[in-house]
This record gives structure tokens, sequence and C-alpha cells, in this order.
């Protein structure tokens, strides 16, 4: 924001950095994180902010949601200029129990609401259900929610979050849910919601059931808006899914589907080009006529995290520690910088010539020319 690298830690901390310098300007600690042994599973410890925050340039607030002891997950909007948090309030589902879910998604912001999508914990333990939350950026009013009908699972916790359309509808990606047979319990799927969060419209591939059984859903990667009102969506199971943003079609209703790879985090899209993030290697694919997918180039085994996208490069991680600065249209490697041990999910962020990197000890600022 500006010349301001604003992040959030496990540690339910949010801070503001000089771009330049690295240089703290200031710091907010919002609360107490959950340590992993009062959670029934999991693999964060301790449990604080996970989700990426959202900045609002209408109000000149950051949002993020922080898991505190309790548990419960709060919605702070904090000042991005001064660190004073204007609005906090609890967005804990109704009914829900806070200790089953885990908030991993990327906020999303539209239209002066915030939405919050949660999923469960690693290990699937507890009843936890996928639910879209919504909070009006001032914190007053209701909460509107969304619940994923199905038994139990059904979470929304793809790291990219929903993606947003200019109309305010809201596309989100459900992993595995309780049903392995009969009627489709809107698991494995890619939902539609309007800004109220109404389900509109539903995708499902064929073979739903046995995903859910196989834990081979539609979660792991979040959907991507693409030119032509197509959207493109890949999982566990190894299919990439071209579907038309106005008609998903149902069960089996794809406008086109290939082979693409276990797809995990968020893809990057220039134009028509998709940059997916695979565990062998980022996987260039193509939106061909007709449409239908087209697989480009794969980059080294080792370039596996979520990919960023400027001018010709594509910028993805190797969580051992190493950013890759890719050619977007060869996949080959023009530049590797050291930058620190990161999650398997982190993505970097380019910003005023520099590429960031969240660590799992800090931030790292590279500048890809020499």
């Amino acid at each position: 924001m500006g010349d301001s690298v604003l992040v959030a830690t496990e540690a339910d901390s949010l801070y503001a950095l000089d771009l330049r310098t690295g240089r703290v300007r200031w710091h907010t600690t919002v609360g107490t994180p959950v340590p992993l042994s009062q959670l029934p599973c999991g693999n964060i410890d301790p449990l604080g902010i996970t989700g990426t925050p959202v900045y609002d340039p209408a109000t000149g607030l950051v949002f993020a949601v922080a898991e505190v002891t309790g548990p419960a997950h709060l919605l702070l909007g904090v000042d991005a200029r001064t660190g004073k948090v204007r609005v906090r309030r609890s967005v804990d589902p109704p009914g829900a129990d806070p200790r089953a879910h885990q908030q991993r998604a990327a906020l999303a912001l539209s239209r002066g609401r915030v939405y919050i999508a949660y999923g469960g914990l690693l290990g699937d333990c507890g009843d936890y259900h996928g639910w879209v939350v919504a909070s009006r950026t001032d914190g007053s009013g209701p909460l509107t929610v969304y619940r994923v009908p199905t038994t139990r699972e059904g979470g929304i916790w793809s790291p990219s979050g929903p993606a947003v359309d200019d109309q305010g509808r809201l596309y989100v990606a459900v992993g595995n849910g309780a049903a392995t047979s009969g009627a489709w319990d809107h698991s494995d799927a890619v939902l539609r919601l309007s800004p109220g969060l109404h389900l509109q419209d539903g995708f499902a591939p064929t073979q739903w059931a046995e995903d859910n059984a196989a834990d081979a859903d539609l979660g792991s990667m979040g959907p991507v808006l693409l030119p032509g009102g197509l959207v493109f969506v890949a999982g566990k199971s190894g299919h990439g899914y071209l579907l038309h943003a106005d008609d998903f079609g149902g069960i089996g209703g794809q406008a086109a589907d290939g082979q693409v790879c276990e797809a995990y985090g968020g893809a990057a899209a220039v134009g028509s080009t998709l940059y997916v993030p695979c565990p062998g290697g980022l996987r260039q694919v193509r939106v061909d006529p007709g449409p239908r997918l087209g697989l480009g180039w794969r980059a080294p085994a080792a370039a596996t995290g979520s990919p960023a996208a400027g001018g010709r490069t594509v910028y993805s991680l190797d969580p051992r520690g190493t950013l890759y600065a890719l050619d977007a249209d060869r996949g080959t490697v023009r530049a590797t910088a050291p930058v620190g041990e990161t999650s398997r999910f982190a993505t970097p962020t380019l910003a005023g010539g520099l590429v960031l990197v969240g660590t799992l000890t800090g931030v790292t600022a590279v500048s890809p020319h020499p």
C-alpha cells in the first residue's frame, strides 16, 4: 500500500514495513494466538492470522482475521497508516465450533463488504463445514453467511481465496464433503455466490463422489477468472476444468477439461495463459479456441510455489528457500535468489520494482534487476 509493505503473522501481529529499507513503521498485536495443543488437530503452531489480509482504499483499513485464545475468530480493520485498530468484531459463523474451523483462504473485498471463507484443520477433525461470512467494512450490522450444504467438511480453504467478478459475484472452490454416494452435497465443487451470499450456480466433476472418498477434491486451488467469461479450476485429482461463468452446468457441466496436475495454492493468469502450481514444477496452461486446455512448459521440479507474473517473467518459490524467476514464454530459469524457508503456500508479491517474499522468519525483498 503506497510505500508500505503490510505484513500479518501467526503471532496475531500486523506490521507496516518501509518498502525500500524494511524498517518497521508500526507494529500492532491484536490478540493471543491459539497453541496447537488446544486444538483437536492441525499443523500450525501457534495459530494466529493465516488468511492473507485485504486492503480497502475506500476506508484506508487493512482487514485481517485473527484466531485468538478462546478460541475465536476476530475481524480486525487496522488503519494502514498508523496501525490503530478501527474495527474489531467476531466473525465466527453462527452455531459453528471455532476450534474445528480454520481461516486459511485470502480475504476478499467488494462493494463495502469483507468476505471470509472457512475450512477445517489439517486432519479434517471435528464438526466443520465450508462457510463464507461477509461483514460490512465499518463493522456494523449482522453478518451475512453461506454454508456448504453437506453434513460435514466441504471446506473453503484454498489460499488464494474467493474470486470476485465485476458484478460482485463470488467464486469459491469447495473441498471434499461427507457424501460418497447419493445426492450431490455441493462439495468437490466450484460454487458461484451472489454478493449477498445466495447460491447461484455450482459445478462438480462427474466423479465427485469418488473424489470425496479419495480426498481428491477441487478445494486445493482457488478459481481463476479468465477473459471470455471463463473460469479455470484444478484440484487434487490432477484434472483442470474450464467453466462458463454464467452457466456452470452442474455435475459434469464443464466447457472443457484435461489432465493438468495435482494443484495446490493459487494460479496466476496473463490473458488466457495460466501458470498453475504443481508438485512437479509450475505448469503453463493455455486456453485455446474451442475452448480447450493446452499444456505448455513445466518449470524445474523445485519451483512449486503459487506464482506471481510481472512483465514477461513468472516468479515461483521452492519452499526450502529459493525464489525462481522464469521466462513466461519458455519456462527457462532467468535467475534464482536465496530468500529463506517459506510455507508451501507462500506467493511472491511484486511492488515498486521489488519481489517481496514472506518467509517463516520475516520478509525478504529481492531486486529482479542486477
